[in-house]
């Protein structure tokens, strides 16, 4: 699909084929993620230590990623937005921006990363038992930060010029080599933890492959031109992204935060279970939030052309079948975790108490999720208008209400389950929070755009 299709196509056909796609590949990404750790939890007499190592580099990797966030969700809805308003020369120099940020980023981060990364496992929690299987699965990892950032980060420009397709085709390419590469790797060849960061830098290098070949293809609207960055462009680019970045960047030291809480308050008796529960909790929840995220975002694009092109309606149309789209995803997620939960919690535990926790305390993390997609939705919309004033607080504040309910209701309870008890606060009071500041100035931001009092 070609940029101009956003100037009169179908709304609804094209946020189904921009959105729908986009939460595909999101489900695959989580679905490749947890299939890794099940092989590495499955290694003869250390997968469980195994595992556990890797649970600690895997904030750190998330991190990492958190930079292909900043500058593709940061520039992609500029390169839309410009292509929008007739300035296609200046879309192309956004692309290009993005992918030399990129290639910088990769050239800085790899050896910092290098340097850094056994203080950091210790900081996250590794102990002397776990260390070793955690530095070796994150330092052949960290090799492959180029694939990963540059993969990742231009997939959001290929989705924000119509080609949603060939990004899903990117992202399970790459799950695909993963999945194949992960038992060949850790037991044919027995490489152990190292196999699986190998195939996992392999399928980030095959992802990468077909995110650059679609931006140079005569398919692409706007194809990419390798250039220098420019100043002003990085400025733009990183005020926009900042608000999706700090989101990836905040979760990995919240999750780490929540792990704690159930430690302190279960106690020698129920600590260790509450956490093998949050863990299952949480790779649940990843499956909630990032396709949701691909709904919210995979549409960015047709957002960020129609208010460049002054095409209010638009805008306002596409919110709204977004919004019916996240709507019924977390309907459907939510009636899966109250009542279809026992055979994806058994994937990870045949322990009785740990899967009974995990069942009751997944209704509870899920209570509000319906609510969250209006946050989602309102966040990622101003993020498309280019109004990261606006998105950035928003994004900060559920972060803040989390933090703050994770301390205070345990505290008050002294029950450890009940920190589970943050999530649908913090969600059901962002949620109310953002639905009331996209009524107050959505309209009053288009009605300025229609005028010509905005600029772009």
């Amino acid at each position: 699909m070609r940029c101009h299709d956003f100037d009169s196509g179908n709304v609804w056909r094209l946020v189904l084929a921009l959105s729908i796609p986009t939460c595909l590949s999101q489900a695959v990404n989580v679905l490749y993620a947890i299939v890794d750790r099940m092989f590495i939890g499955n290694m003869d007499a250390v997968g469980d230590i195994a595992l556990a190592g890797v649970g600690v580099a895997v904030p750190i990797t998330s991190l990492l990623s958190s930079f292909a966030v900043l500058i593709g969700m940061g520039g992609s809805p500029l390169m839309a937005m410009r292509e929008g308003h007739g300035e296609h020369e200046e879309a192309v120099r956004i692309l290009s921006t993005g992918f030399s940020c990129l290639l910088v980023l990769s050239a800085v981060l790899t050896p910092l990363f290098l340097i850094v990364k056994t203080p950091l496992l210790l900081l996250f929690g590794s102990s002397p038992t776990t260390l070793p299987y955690a530095d070796e699965y994150l330092t052949w990892y960290l090799l492959g930060t180029p694939f990963a950032l540059v993969g990742s980060g231009m997939n959001s420009f290929v989705i924000n010029q119509g080609m949603s397709r060939r990004a899903m085709v990117s992202v399970m390419t790459g799950a695909l080599v993963n999945v194949m590469l992960d038992p060949l790797f850790i037991y044919v060849l027995d490489m152990g933890v190292r196999g699986a960061a190998v195939a996992t830098v392999a399928s980030q290098a095959a992802s990468c492959a077909i995110t650059l070949t679609a931006l140079l293809s005569d398919k692409a609207t706007i194809r990419l031109v390798p250039a220098a960055p420019r100043a002003y462009i990085v400025r733009r680019m990183v005020r926009l992204g900042l608000s999706p970045f700090i989101i990836i960047a905040t979760d990995s030291i919240i999750m780490i935060a929540l792990n704690a809480i159930l430690q302190h308050y279960g106690g020698q008796t129920m600590g260790d279970t509450l956490v093998g529960a949050s863990t299952i909790i949480q790779s649940f929840h990843l499956l909630v939030m990032n396709p949701l995220g691909g709904i919210t975002a995979g549409s960015q694009g047709l957002l960020s052309y129609s208010y460049g092109a002054g095409n209010v309606a638009r805008v306002r149309r596409t919110w709204a079948c977004v919004q019916v789209l996240a709507t019924i995803y977390t309907a459907l997620m939510m009636a899966l975790a109250w009542n279809f939960s026992a055979p994806f919690i058994s994937l990870f535990t045949q322990d009785g108490q740990v899967a009974r926790v995990s069942m009751h305390y997944l209704r509870v993390f899920t209570a509000a999720i319906i609510p969250l997609s209006f946050q989602y939705n309102t966040v990622d919309t101003f993020t498309a208008l280019g109004w990261s004033q606006v998105s950035l607080p928003l994004s900060l504040l559920r972060k803040a209400v989390f933090t703050l309910a994770l301390f205070i209701i345990p505290a008050l309870t002294g029950s450890g389950g009940s920190a589970f008890f943050a999530e649908p606060v913090a969600d059901l009071t962002a949620a109310v929070i953002s639905t009331t500041t996209l009524a107050i100035m959505l309209p009053r931001v288009l009605r300025m755009r229609a005028e010509g009092r905005l600029s772009i």
